[in-house]
């Protein structure tokens, strides 16, 4: 059975230590590290980039929303917490599970199982680079979402819009540091302001000037800049 990398992320000793007794049953768990506060945590997921971590969502100084959305690729999240008020925003963003705390033994095998479901089949589905999960956040509105699922790109200036699932979300990044985030072979900067995902792309015609135009499978026709045309000729091999 696949071995699954956990972290704990929680601000109260007493409750990581509650998650660590209840872990020690599951041999296929294998607790990697724990962190008390969001910007530690922030720095042991990226170092030991865990399959899964039980994040606390209400933390002194920073959420587990706020971690969430400073982490370039997400890992799993099972969030842990005290207040059941959260449980609609915890779904919203398509946490893998929600227990309230004090956590129920019941409560707690059902999480595990759930868990190692949801492992076994991104195992199965062979998920690449672009499959990994992001958070978002716009304004009150928080989503998390596979790279995949991202379409379009929109720079507006320092910032940009995100198009995916027939949503769309502005965020504090430049269209730059999503280029150098982004698996290039995935996704592909058309012009000055946009990047296209092509795995959306349902055709590709030339205009009389040379110049390519894209169209979306949502429908979006998009020009290629001149220069940006001859890459995609020639990375594609589409000409």
């Amino acid at each position: 059975m696949k071995k699954i990398k956990v972290i704990i992320v929680d601000d109260e000793r007493s409750s990581r230590e509650e998650l660590k007794r209840a872990l020690k049953i599951y041999e296929d768990f294998i607790l990697i590290g724990e962190a008390e506060n969001a910007d530690d945590a922030k720095d042991l997921i990226e170092k030991e980039v865990p399959d899964l971590i039980f994040l606390d969502i209400q933390m002194p100084e920073k959420s587990g929303f706020d971690l969430l959305e400073s982490l370039d690729n997400a890992p799993a999240v099972l969030f842990t917490t005290a207040y059941n008020e959260y449980a609609v925003q915890a779904f919203e963003v398509n946490a893998l599970d929600y227990l309230l705390k004090p956590i129920r033994e019941e409560r707690f095998v059902k999480a595990i199982e759930k868990i190692r479901n949801t492992i076994k089949q991104k195992d199965l589905s062979n998920a690449v680079t672009s499959d990994q999960k992001i958070f978002i956040k716009d304004g009150e509105k928080r989503f998390f979402i596979q790279l995949d699922e991202i379409y379009l790109i929109e720079s507006l200036e320092n910032y940009t819009r995100l198009y995916f699932q027939g949503k769309k979300a502005l965020q504090r990044r430049s269209l730059r540091q999503w280029e150098a985030l982004l698996d290039e072979t995935v996704f592909f900067r058309i012009n000055r302001t946009e990047i296209i995902n092509i795995k959306h792309i349902l055709e590709v015609n030339q205009t009389s000037s040379g110049r390519l135009e894209v169209k979306l499978k949502t429908g979006e026709l998009l020009e290629v800049s001149n220069r940006q045309s001859v890459k995609f000729k020639n990375n594609n091999g589409i000409w």
